[in-house]
């Protein structure tokens, strides 16, 4: 009985890997053995990324949050927690647009806030 090597499905495999491998530079790119580890990586660190892009981006949200505080006279800290006093209930991302493209409205918000 001949040997059956599943060369069909083999193949697929093989390649599918290689088409994700697409654009990696070198032996990355061309051969299987190291395109496997290569995207292998690759997925480990888009998935830790995906976590860590969330974390960054709050940092930045409230660093541009305490500038604009910081202009005003006040913390951020104090500044949060007059907002949860006043019970006015916006996120950081929203808060931090507002400091960037309409100042106004953050002061106003922010003397809400003190008030």
């Amino acid at each position: 009985m001949p040997r059956a090597t599943n060369a069909a499905a083999s193949r697929e495999r093989r390649k599918r890997v290689l088409d994700k491998a697409k654009g990696y530079r070198g032996f990355r790119s061309k051969l299987f053995r190291y395109a496997k580890d290569a995207t292998m990586k690759g997925q480990y660190w888009s998935y830790r990324d995906r976590k860590v892009r969330k974390r960054t981006f709050r940092v930045l949200w409230i660093t541009r949050i305490n500038a604009a505080c910081r202009a005003q006279g006040i913390t951020y800290s104090r500044f949060q927690e007059a907002l949860q006093k006043a019970k006015i209930e916006i996120d950081r991302k929203l808060l931090s647009e507002l400091c960037i493209n309409d100042p106004a409205i953050f002061t106003a918000i922010l003397n809400e806030a003190k008030a």
